[in-house]
């Protein structure tokens, strides 16, 4: 599943065009063997997935470890223009009895594009902050301007079976969103690079605007957003109360905090080009159907990048069947929802 994410998200420097057969080739992690696997995959040695391979319940040590992991390799790993957000609330479970609040904690990382100034809500007021128009006058933007391509998985275990490690939900998809950010991380550098290149020599050449204002430039310039929820797993029996801690609480906060005035995106909800989140995933043979309507444009991406990469011989494992299988189902014919991290998203809008 590894290199169908990193396709994806590989943009070119400055015009959106699909990647050659040859930069397929290009893409980590480079061709590995059963002798010689990929060290951040390695589940006894990693430096990136051992440490997630241990039970997770919110509140435990364990949780609060892999907690301090995160951090301690986003910090080590990914470029420090990463901002590392923790969301933090507290709710009631069927388990710890009236008026005990069990503490979780989301953790947001994201990256913009340089030329993009953070708001920070209860930090900086709006008035302070300017708005749009006057951060634009420097020849910044609002982060309420830029839209973000959404990375998710959860990162909690389930409280029962005691001592249960939840390998494929979610240690691996964890380290799969923190692995692709990590894989694109420098390209997005040398692109970044190149656009504030552009917009000085623009901007020297007297542009009124900063951009052009089409879609290939806004599709270019989007930021990157990793999200590991806390929270997801029920603690008694799955319910629309007793699950979903932390999505609910960061959909909730997302859909209701302002953007300065004058930004494009009114909330950090809608500021979201896409939300991928995974789950179960990290078996050998695993299939991912095409659920939504209005997201199977970008399943059809995948399902073909992932088709280009069995030719070119370039997936790690090579099940006989395809690991998005629905190509060339009728994205009109509905599928029923499956309850999970995106759905407080989704009913927000």
């Amino acid at each position: 599943m590894k290199p169908l994410l990193l396709s994806l998200l590989t943009l070119p420097t400055l015009a959106y065009t699909p990647l050659s057969d040859h930069a397929l080739t290009l893409l980590p992690p480079f061709k590995n063997t059963p002798r010689d696997p990929d060290p951040d995959f390695d589940p006894l040695a990693s430096a990136l997935l051992s440490p997630i391979l241990r039970p997770r319940v919110p509140g435990t040590p364990g949780h609060a470890a892999v907690q301090h992991h995160f951090v301690s390799w986003v910090q080590k790993n990914l470029h420090p223009s990463w901002r590392i957000e923790w969301h933090n609330t507290t709710a009631e479970t069927p388990i710890h009895g009236k008026g005990v609040r069990v503490p979780f904690a989301n953790l947001v990382l994201r990256r913009d594009p340089p030329w993009v100034k953070p708001y920070l809500p209860g930090i900086i007021t709006p008035e302070q902050y300017g708005g749009s128009e006057a951060v634009k006058g420097k020849r910044l933007k609002s982060e309420g301007d830029v839209a973000r391509l959404t990375l998710a998985a959860h990162y909690d275990s389930l409280y029962k079976p005691e001592g249960f490690i939840g390998a494929i939900d979610s240690a691996v998809p964890c380290a799969l969103v923190l692995y692709a950010a990590k894989a694109v991380d420098e390209a997005l550098t040398r692109k970044w690079e190149a656009m504030a290149r552009v917009r000085e020599q623009r901007a020297a050449e007297g542009w009124d605007g900063l951009e052009d204002e089409d879609d290939d430039y806004e599709e270019e310039e989007k930021g990157l957003q990793i999200i590991l929820f806390d929270g997801e797993e029920a603690w008694l029996k799955w319910s629309a109360e007793d699950s979903l801690y932390g999505s609910r609480a960061l959909a909730s906060t997302w859909s209701s905090l302002p953007y300065p005035s004058g930004s494009k995106y009114p909330t950090p909800l809608s500021s979201i080009s896409l939300l991928l989140l995974l789950d179960l995933l990290g078996s050998p043979s695993p299939t991912i159907p095409s659920y939504f309507l209005h997201s199977h444009v970008h399943y059809l991406s995948l399902s073909n990048l992932e088709s280009r990469l069995r030719k070119l011989n370039l997936l790690e494992s090579s099940p006989r069947t395809p690991f998005l299988p629905d190509r060339d189902r009728d994205p009109r014919v509905v599928r029923g929802y499956v309850e999970d991290d995106h759905m407080p998203f989704l009913k927000r809008g």
